[in-house]
């Protein structure tokens, strides 16, 4: 038999589980805040694996079934030449290209660790880079919220 719990901080959200009610569930779940920080160092280790450079900062924001990553100071010093080279925007949009060539390239395996930090698959990734400031966002949607549990209280 199938039974189901009540998720704490998602209204009217269940859990199915097996057999009787666990009542210890939420100790294996891990908080909005710890899946954010998970997907921030899952993005930062794919950057530094598959790019060759870390992000200067990274910061993940799960809304709803909405996931937004925003990466500052992802532009290595070659780029940033490419970027303010003359013509300007022959060397931006080359930057651009490739870039997004990268990620769209390595699309199955971010939407793989997406899929196992949140455990919600992912339905769309979007990504775009600012050559001027050396920001970049990538934007995923997911198929359903990602169960979290609600923050202990100090």
């Amino acid at each position: 038999m199938i039974a189901q719990q009540t998720m704490p901080g998602r209204p009217g959200s269940f859990r199915p589980t097996r057999g009787p009610l666990k009542t210890d569930w939420h100790a294996d779940v891990k908080t909005q805040g710890e899946l954010e920080a998970a997907v921030g160092a899952g993005i930062r280790r794919f950057e530094q694996d598959y790019m060759g450079r870390g992000p200067r900062d990274i910061r993940a924001h799960l809304l709803g079934d909405l996931l937004v990553v925003r990466l500052t100071g992802v532009l290595t010093a070659a780029e940033q030449h490419l970027a303010q080279s003359s013509p300007a925007e022959k060397g931006r949009a080359l930057l651009k290209q490739v870039r997004t060539h990268l990620v769209e390239t390595a699309r199955p395996m971010l939407e793989e660790m997406i899929h196992e930090v949140t455990g919600a698959k992912v339905l769309s990734l979007h990504h775009d880079i600012s050559t001027v400031t050396g920001e970049e966002i990538i934007v995923a949607t997911l198929a359903e919220f990602p169960y979290y549990r609600d923050a202990k209280r100090r």
